[in-house]
């Protein structure tokens, strides 16, 4: 196999950069870590820096490449595959370079996928891979966000401002990852937001934000997150007037408020648990759905 990994330019000059990783799929709740990584990468301004060449690692029928018009052309089409895509932030106002990941799950060979990122790290000479997950968890949508996760030491953690959970059950690519970086010495850290499990199927822009804030305040770092607050408000609004119309799932989010925030360990929901007290997540989703609908101003 060659090398899947190619850095487009010479990595000797970096700032300590950090390597902040997240991924589309079992690691991703409501698509808020991808949606976290991706608004870290446009704070500010950043370009190509490497990438993972994909052949090896995904099952093409289940991560499908898509066709699209080459830039400038309506004639000529170009295939673009899911590569694991890395960026590269220099802000002059930080002591420190970000170098951010985004991608989807792999399906194949998590070892060696894991190796080429682990093999960035060093060439870069990366002070810290920090990768951001979401998990389904028994939450209301009506407390702060809870986050989670680990790091590679407890002074790291404390100033992350995490518990290292207690979880033992499947993985994902993120465990895997954090667990080669400590085996082969690579300074590691985990933020996982807890996302709540009758929500599941609709983009959460508030846990988004809550792992931006958390990664900003490690790298003493301040930004305008006025359009991302904008969107976790809008977000609350339109969940409470949904929740007030249905009498089952208000009750529902009642019982989850009446639990103790200060609780060791929030319970990760399994796929498939029953839970008699919750309609379908399916059809709180479909309900929001139609009412997001039903908000969009009519096209003259």
């Amino acid at each position: 196999m060659s090398d899947p990994l190619t850095i487009f330019e010479e990595p000797g000059t970096l700032r300590r950069p950090i390597l902040i990783m997240a991924f589309a799929g079992w690691n991703d709740a409501a698509e808020s870590a991808t949606a976290a990584a991706r608004y870290l990468g446009q704070i500010w301004p950043a370009r190509p820096f490497a990438s993972i060449d994909p052949e090896e690692f995904y099952h093409f029928g289940l991560s499908r490449p898509y066709v699209r018009f080459k830039s400038g052309s309506r004639t000529e089409r170009e295939i673009v595959w899911p590569a694991t895509e890395f960026s590269l932030s220099q802000p002059e106002a930080l002591d420190r370079d970000l170098i951010i990941g985004v991608a989807v799950e792999p399906h194949l060979k998590w070892r060696a996928y894991c190796g080429a990122v682990l093999d960035l790290a060093r060439r870069a000479r990366a002070s810290l891979v920090l990768t951001l997950g979401a998990l389904l968890a028994e939450v209301p949508h009506t407390r702060p966000v809870r986050l989670v996760g680990g790091a590679h030491d407890p002074e790291l953690a404390a100033r992350l401002g995490i518990r290292p959970t207690r979880y033992e059950g499947p993985t994902g690519i993120v465990g895997v990852l954090n667990t080669l970086c400590r085996e082969r010495g690579v300074p590691t850290a985990s933020l996982w937001a807890n996302v709540p499990h009758y929500i599941s199927g609709i983009e959460n822009p508030k846990a988004s934000m809550a792992l931006v804030r958390r990664v900003l305040g490690l790298l003493n770092a301040e930004a305008d997150l006025s359009d991302l607050e904008e969107a976790a408000r809008q977000f609350d609004q339109n969940l409470e007037e949904i929740v007030s119309q249905n009498s089952k799932i208000a009750e529902y989010v009642r019982k989850l408020e009446r639990k103790s925030p200060d609780e060791d360990e929030v319970q990760p929901a399994r796929p498939g648990e029953v839970r008699d007290e919750l309609p379908p997540s399916a059809d709180l989703v479909a309900e929001i759905e139609q009412f997001l609908r039903q908000q969009r101003p009519e096209q003259p």
